[in-house]
């Protein structure tokens, strides 16, 4: 018994002793945090594109003979109205000076027919002649009239013939190679009648299309109010602008286009929308789109059939209520975000928004000012206290640099001007060494 009650005892020691004791509690988690940003955000759309000619014609013959000359050089920008091909014009010469006889012809025998109508009218009045032989006189004075205008228009066929054999630039832009070579026998029918293409360079177009589904989006937001398009200063949500979003509205208003140059600048010069289609490709499910870029040094930093990208600038999402990617958590039941209380306990949110490049634009669940967890998000459980340590979170800014201007740096340009100044190794004058005369043995021829 003694022993019994002297555990018992120190058993009730220990109790009293542990009441004493605290209990340790584990500290909050430090975690990255950032405050929910609300502001306009501009919606830059970036496309696949490709660059064409504003205008892209074949330079064909007229008329047929032998191809004399050829007087550009091929891949250099040539002014309408350059000449580019001689085509033998002896026989046409030959043909215009033959038509000029016949027109002589005609209006010789015009003035003789004249005469004799002039006296049988005069003889006609005084009962003199027949009536029969009038009517004769008159008619072959009629026929020669028409003969004239039909030499006439022999001479102006002539003409015009003899003229296509000079063949001129019909647009000003980048002349091609030659189709066909100098003493080529030429017809304006068939293969053979094509010299040449041009390439018109300013203006340029650029080719690219949007998504429907992007459309839609960006139709829908005009109509409420919640996309703004550049600077026109017009509310989208009135009752006079709730319309579809159409090509008249992307004219009016202060969007634009920016062409990506494949080593990643923007080229110089803003493009403007000039086609909108306005149904939807079946076969893509996009809308074809045609922007314009004015280059008016006929430079060559875009090319006609190059592959760029292009940013469709101007439209803005009002008052938007942004986080960074990094703040979401892509789960099972869709997106889901960590909201840190005021007392620091964390609140699992879900959220609907949508990624614009690094930011996500949240159409629900959020406010802006609130602070959400922006980072380690695996790793908070919701209803813990954490400590938040805030972290400033800005949009990112794009910087894309401009061409260099020819002060800073040699051109495309100046790279084409060294190029076609270049001669090949066979056309240089090589110097010729000079040597002792050999002397041939005696009898050698």
């Amino acid at each position: 018994m003694k022993k019994i009650a002297g555990v018992v005892m120190a058993v009730l020691i220990l109790i009293g002793c542990g009441k004493d004791k605290k209990v340790l509690q584990p500290m909050p988690a430090v975690v990255p945090a950032i405050m929910v940003l609300k502001q306009d955000l501009p919606w830059t759309m970036e496309y696949p594109a490709q660059v064409v000619g504003s205008l892209d014609i074949q330079v064909r013959a007229q008329v047929g003979g032998i191809l004399e000359a050829r007087l550009y050089n091929e891949g250099e920008y040539v002014e309408a109205g350059t000449q580019l091909f001689q085509i033998d014009d002896q026989p046409y010469k030959v043909a215009l000076e033959k038509a000029n006889g016949t027109l002589a012809q005609a209006q010789a025998e015009e003035r003789r027919t004249q005469r004799t109508y002039a006296r049988m009218k005069s003889l006609r009045a005084d009962n003199a002649v027949s009536k029969q032989d009038y009517d004769n006189a008159l008619s072959a004075y009629e026929t020669a009239k028409a003969n004239v205008q039909v030499a006439k228009a022999g001479v102006s066929d002539a003409e015009i013939n003899l003229g296509y054999t000079r063949v001129i630039a019909p647009i000003s832009g980048i002349a091609g190679k030659e189709a066909q070579s100098v003493g080529s026998l030429i017809a304006p029918e068939g293969a053979s009648g094509l010299l040449t293409s041009m390439v018109q360079i300013h203006p340029l177009h650029v080719n690219f299309s949007m998504p429907g589904s992007q459309f839609q989006q960006l139709a829908a937001g005009f109509s409420s109010g919640q996309i703004a398009l550049g600077n026109s200063g017009n509310n989208p949500g009135t009752a006079e602008n709730q319309k579809s979003y159409r090509e008249s509205d992307v004219n009016d208003v202060s969007i634009y286009v920016e062409a990506i140059l494949p080593n990643g600048n923007l080229y110089p010069e803003r493009g403007k929308i000039i086609f909108f289609d306005s149904t939807e490709n079946a076969q893509t499910s996009s809308l074809d789109i045609k922007a314009e870029f004015a280059n008016p040094e006929h430079r060559r930093l875009l090319m006609p059939g190059q592959f760029i990208r292009v940013r469709l600038v101007g439209a803005v999402y009002k008052d938007a209520v942004l986080i960074p990617a990094s703040a979401v958590l892509n789960t099972a039941q869709g997106l889901m975000t960590y909201v840190i209380k005021e007392d620091n306990t964390v609140e699992a949110r879900p959220v609907k928004a949508q990624l614009e490049g690094d930011v996500y634009l949240v159409s629900n669940g959020l406010e802006g000012g609130e602070k959400v967890v922006s980072g380690g998000l695996v790793k908070v459980r919701p209803g813990e206290k954490v400590q938040p340590q805030l972290q400033e979170f800005k949009l990112p800014v794009q910087n894309n640099p401009i061409q260099p201007k020819a002060a800073e740096g040699n051109t495309v340009a100046q790279l084409e001007a060294e190029i076609q100044a270049a001669e090949a190794p066979d056309t240089e004058v090589l110097p010729v060494e000079q040597t002792a005369p050999v002397s041939l043995p005696s009898g050698a021829n």
